[in-house]
């Protein structure tokens, strides 16, 4: 199924469709159909084809992501419908998903502007989308709003699969299962999708990239396999055989478990609201990173020389 039209077999609860491309990188990797993508500049982040772990077979991708935003690497293709926009893809993580900002999904999105993103992620421990052009959220990263998305497994096979439609749709599935913080469409009146339906943009991919990108000094390493970007939604089925997985307990978000019969194949300063003592702090934020808001349990002072800048009640960024 490499580089090519594939059809894949399907879920009895997702129709059989006509995938646009698809790959499980079992003849290796084609660099020229499946390029690395640095925007800017890459220093330290790598891409190499691993044939130690994989979902199906023996092969899957693995991305290397060093900290600050130039650690950044993706791989991926220009290949994408014209219309409304599914993607499938096995993933692995090597680490949790901290308070910081980092993206392991990046679209180039000339509906926002040029050289914008929509970028999928994580921010707060949780799963998240982020438009570049105006750093909306998706979800709101009020209490609320972080509760209704969910943390990534970290050391198994994950099927995270995505949709952009054309009217400006975001659907998002972990394992099969909808994450209601991470769906906004036209007229669903999402609560936690304040920040994203603010604005009249409609997204316009015309890439999907897999890596790392981190707005601090987060590095991950990341495994893509079994990759599909089609124009209607083909669900987990398709590969091998992988052992069910569930959120870590006490994660944020809500738990997701898979079935055991069918395996997914800145300038202002905010005042403190309160008089506090003066601590030493026992961790720093980097450059970039969240450093406040109601609902962050983080490291509240930024490194040398970055400020903590006031930006929302429930965001502040060092700067």
């Amino acid at each position: 199924m490499l580089h090519k039209t594939a059809l894949l077999a399907c879920a009895a609860t997702v129709p059989l469709v006509s995938a646009q491309v698809s790959n499980d990188f079992e003849s290796g990797w084609d660099k020229s159909a499946w390029p690395i993508y640095a925007p800017d500049c890459n220093q330290g982040g790598s891409v190499t084809l691993d044939s130690t772990t994989a979902h199906s077979g023996k092969n899957s991708i693995r991305v290397d992501g060093a900290g600050g935003y130039c650690g950044h690497v993706f791989v991926g293709t220009t290949q994408v419908p014209s219309g409304d926009l599914y993607v499938r893809t096995w993933l692995k993580a090597s680490k949790a998903l901290t308070s910081s900002h980092v993206s392991f999904i990046t679209m180039p999105d000339p509906a926002q502007g040029s050289n914008k993103h929509l970028r999928i992620g994580g921010q707060s421990q949780i799963l998240m989308y982020n438009r570049e052009s105006d750093d909306a959220t998706l979800p709101d990263l009020s209490p609320q709003g972080i509760a209704a998305s969910t943390a990534l497994p970290t050391g198994s096979w994950q099927c995270f699969e995505y949709h952009v439609g054309t009217d400006g749709s975001i659907e998002t599935w972990l394992n099969g299962n909808a994450i209601a913080g991470l769906t906004s469409k036209p007229g669903d009146g999402n609560a936690n999708a304040a920040q994203w339906q603010r604005s009249s943009i409609k997204p316009k991919p015309s890439g999907v990239y897999f890596g790392w990108e981190s707005y601090g000094g987060d590095t991950n390493t990341f495994w893509y396999d079994d990759i599909v970007i089609s124009s209607s939604r083909v669900g987990c089925d398709g590969g091998s055989t992988t052992p069910p997985v569930s959120s870590s307990p006490g994660t944020p978000g809500t738990t997701l478990t898979t079935s055991t019969t069918k395996a997914p194949g800145t300038t202002t300063t905010k005042p403190p609201a309160t008089t506090t003592t003066a601590t030493t702090p026992t961790c720093t934020a980097a450059q970039w990173s969240q450093c406040d808001g109601i609902g962050y349990t983080g490291c509240k002072t930024c490194a040398a020389p970055y400020t903590c800048k006031y930006s929302s009640d429930y965001y502040s960024q060092c700067l």
